[in-house]
């Protein structure tokens, strides 16, 4: 399966986000992640997106010390389409210092019923976690109304390219059933379904072996751990 399709928009490109974009950025996915059911599940709806945004933000201060963190699908003249966030072979999990001092901002951003779901949720995600070294994708999104014309694709294609040269596999969470086949097309495909507790939604891991013969690997999976 070919992991570089051809942009159907013209006059954009993929690259590393700039420091400055962060806040962009984070208004970008803000506004990707507003109907996901796990943020509906951790953010009351009266201040859902500003919430998101205020995650988003956070998010990237933990993933940026990992070089090439945050990628952008964006035009000549700055204009961010979409985002993605991504981690490294054995570098997925934040250090405990800096988790540990991000919790009074993730305090801040949930609330304390946000906060004990969102505690279920990491614990939740972490247990499922592989232990085969891979690329992580924690979060991707599309700017609203551009969904569905490749962008996304063209956005992830770059580094599954590189994870396909590399020999390196790929993971991701999706909290969305709709977006199973787009990730499906890419490689991807589900190895479990995994019910969050409390009446939480569910979310559906997902493992993507390097594609070594063209579109012809026989995909084996990661270990649990």
């Amino acid at each position: 399966m070919s992991t570089r399709p051809a942009p159907p928009l013209a006059g954009y490109g993929i690259r590393f986000a700039r420091p400055a974009e962060s806040g962009s950025v984070a208004e970008l996915l803000a506004r990707a992640f507003a109907d996901d059911p796990v943020m509906a599940w951790l953010i009351p709806a009266a201040d859902r997106e500003r919430g998101i945004a205020r995650y988003f933000r956070l998010a990237q201060r933990q993933q940026r010390p990992r070089a090439g963190a945050v990628r952008v699908a964006a035009t000549g003249g700055g204009r961010l389409l979409a985002a993605a966030l991504w981690s490294g072979p054995g570098r997925w999990k934040p250090s405990l210092v800096r988790e540990s001092a991000a919790l009074p901002r993730y305090a801040g951003i949930f609330g304390l019923r946000g906060m004990q779901r969102a505690g279920e949720v990491q614990h939740t995600m972490h247990e499922a976690h592989p232990q085969l070294p891979h690329w992580y994708l924690p979060s991707v999104g599309t700017e609203r109304g551009l969904q569905g014309m490749g962008v996304g694709s063209a956005l992830l294609a770059q580094q599954l390219a590189a994870c396909d040269r590399l020999g390196q596999p790929a993971y991701l969470e999706s909290s969305n059933v709709t977006n199973l086949p787009f990730y499906e097309k890419l490689g991807f495909r589900v190895t479990a379904e995994i019910r969050l507790p409390d009446g939480g939604p569910t979310f559906w891991p997902m493992w993507r072996d390097p594609d070594r013969t063209g579109g012809r690997t026989t995909r084996q999976g990661p270990s649990q751990g």
